[in-house]
């Protein structure tokens, strides 16, 4: 049996992110994959954290939760980004990330990777496919492969569900209006499930 190593990458300023991101650890588990949920470095001011309620609770409640590392990524087999959408981009804290992986890129080390991404927004049309398809251009960049849930199982076409991944619409507070939870772990499972078969070919 292929043993998995996935890393759940996000970044959220309210928690909405976050929480998506503890759904995919569950599916991600579900599948028999080894999980680390990880956070990308804020870099935004205190004041501006300060100055959102939501915002600085979140960021409290994060505290523990350990920040990525580009060893990280070398360690996992198949990674599971949840990431806000920022005028149908990613956020800037994570470009400044991703912008750091161009050694592990030069030397291959980022090539094969399974990947998948989430997303949030305030709107229903408010970037979260654009904000997803940003990222996967990174993601070709790496020689990675994308494992989008397409629309593999009838969750999909529930609340939340798109072939490119799981999104959703939050209100000011990052309440979520969508029930998004088993689109997530399917999106999950689907990206462990792809990593075993792309890491069972490599090996042999």
């Amino acid at each position: 049996m292929t043993n998995i190593n996935l890393a759940v990458i996000y970044y959220s300023s309210t928690g909405t992110n976050y929480q998506l991101a503890q759904w995919a650890e569950a599916g991600a588990k579900e599948a028999g994959a080894e999980v680390k949920v990880l956070r990308v470095p804020e870099t935004a001011p205190q004041a501006a954290i300060d100055s959102n309620p939501a915002w600085k609770a979140h960021a409290i409640e994060a505290a523990c939760i350990p920040e990525v590392t580009l060893a990280d990524l070398e360690w996992a087999d198949a990674i599971i980004f949840s990431i806000p959408t920022r005028f149908g981009n990613v956020p800037g804290q994570v470009k400044q990330f991703l912008d750091t992986t161009g050694g592990l890129w030069f030397h291959g080390k980022l090539a094969n990777k399974v990947v998948s991404a989430m997303t949030s927004a305030q709107n229903p049309h408010g970037g979260q496919e654009q904000t997803i398809l940003s990222l996967y251009t990174t993601m070709h960049h790496w020689g990675a492969i994308v494992a989008s849930p397409g629309y593999t199982d009838p969750v999909i076409f529930g609340a939340g569900g798109n072939p490119y991944g799981t999104s959703v619409t939050v209100d000011q507070d990052g309440k979520m209006k969508e029930d998004v939870k088993e689109a997530v772990k399917h999106q999950a499972r689907r990206t462990a499930e792809v990593a075993k078969w792309v890491k069972a070919g490599l090996t042999q």
